[in-house]
């Protein structure tokens, strides 16, 4: 396998993920990032399962982590005059994790500490501020060339993997689509953003709320000073291209979507007055829709998807592990056949379906218990949480609905030998 030629599109989470075990594998990687540096913005992700095993083959990977994950002692939700009524807390274990996870860090961390276990590895090469302008493949022909847009010189590889997010630009490329085509809405939007004033006053338990039409806000400690804020709208599932608004925001920039923003949670409740006052004037703001990605083939001749490209998994909060698993497997599966990429991307997709279509199922009834629509289904679920609560049966509860997390144990990963090792 020495002798493969990878190009890697995206320097996120699955990127540099995938790289590392193809350098193990003896391939030379190139790695291209449309941005111009590495985007360490973005909303807190976890790592469950089979992500945490591929964490730990990754030496010095899983202290770094630890090193980096929210100082929180839980999440309690709140009621319009900032009472708690719940609280969720971590499991305590990394193998059995419940609705917050042993590692929750934020994304654009995650990505950094990928990078810099692959950026000074003499078989990776990184490429900013490019991007993939073709891709042909010939039948019979071994190589895939590529042409480019921003300077970086057209050249043949061996196996082309698309690891560029829901959106993929890759992806439409590769599979000859649209980019919004494979996409399936779930009708709901995320924002995030830090602010300077603590509004939680050094609280370690970050403070959700609730309001309707399907709206949540929380804040959360951040180690940094101030706080971190998430904002979640879930539109009504009859509701026609409801993320249209958000997408056209996020265009214009950030101005137009900071008042998009203020538009949909000015009358939210509890601190929004305050919260709406630091997100004026925050300057990482981060926002995207939540959908899920269902392709008919994980690759195309000698082009691949992995991650979001290939498999966004929506409202499970998976996405990360499902990043994380797929890079590993790819990455394994072709040096486990010698290189021989056609037998390993058969491989990849019979081996990655599975956990793919388990990881991917939203439990019954999560939508409309995250983000109530009506009046009446807001007060059932704040009353139900709170019963919980006080019986102490929320922690069996919270993790039925992790249970897409599951136990590290339920998902076996192949080991793999790799020729660098």
């Amino acid at each position: 396998m020495s002798k493969l030629k990878i190009l890697i599109v995206g320097a996120s989470i699955a990127g540099p993920t995938a790289a590392y075990f193809f350098a193990k594998a003896g391939a030379t990687v190139t790695i291209i990032e449309r941005f111009p540096h590495l985007r360490i913005n973005g909303q807190n992700v976890d790592i469950r399962t089979s992500g945490v095993t591929v964490m730990r083959k990754i030496p010095g990977m899983e202290a770094a982590v630890r090193a980096n994950t929210f100082d929180l002692d839980g999440l309690c939700l709140v009621r319009e005059n900032g009472k708690p009524y719940g609280t969720i807390k971590t499991s305590g274990s990394p193998d059995q994790q419940s609705l917050l996870s042993e590692y929750e860090i934020f994304r654009g961390r995650l990505a950094a500490i990928l990078y810099d276990f692959t950026k000074n590895n003499e078989n990776i090469r990184y490429h900013f501020e490019e991007q993939v302008a073709s891709i042909q493949q010939e039948d019979g022909i071994r190589a895939v060339k590529v042409t480019f847009l921003n300077g970086l010189q057209p050249a043949e590889y061996d196996l082309v993997v698309a690891c560029d997010g829901a959106t993929s630009r890759t992806r439409a490329i590769g599979f000859h689509c649209g980019v919004r085509d494979h996409i399936f809405p779930t009708n709901c939007w995320s924002a995030y953003f830090s602010t300077k004033q603590d509004l939680i006053h050094g609280s370690r338990l970050g403070h959700g709320f609730s309001s309707i039409p399907g709206r949540f806000m929380s804040v959360e400690y951040n180690s940094s000073g101030g706080n971190i804020v998430n904002m979640t709208m879930l539109h009504p599932q009859s509701a026609h291209n409801a993320t249209a608004a958000l997408r056209e925001a996020i265009a214009q920039g950030d101005d137009s979507l900071k008042q998009y923003l203020v538009s949909r949670f000015y009358n939210h409740g509890w601190k929004t007055k305050e919260v709406l006052d630091e997100l004026l004037k925050t300057d990482d703001l981060y926002a995207s829709e939540v959908v899920q990605v269902k392709v008919p083939s994980l690759f195309n001749g000698r082009f691949a998807l992995v991650g979001d490209a290939g498999y966004a998994p929506g409202f499970t909060g998976t996405g990360t592990t499902l990043a994380l698993t797929g890079a590993y497997i790819l990455a394994g599966e072709i040096c486990r056949h010698k290189g021989d990429v056609k037998a390993g991307l058969a491989s990849y997709e019979n081996t990655m379906r599975p956990i793919i279509n388990e990881m991917s199922k939203v439990p019954p009834f999560v939508p409309s218990i995250l983000a109530p629509q009506t009046a009446l289904a807001l007060w059932l679920r704040n009353n139900l949480f709170a019963l919980l609560a006080w019986s102490k049966l929320l922690e069996y509860v919270q993790r039925f609905f992790g249970s897409s997390g599951g136990k590290t144990s339920e998902y076996p990963l192949p080991d793999y030998h790799w020729e660098n090792d």
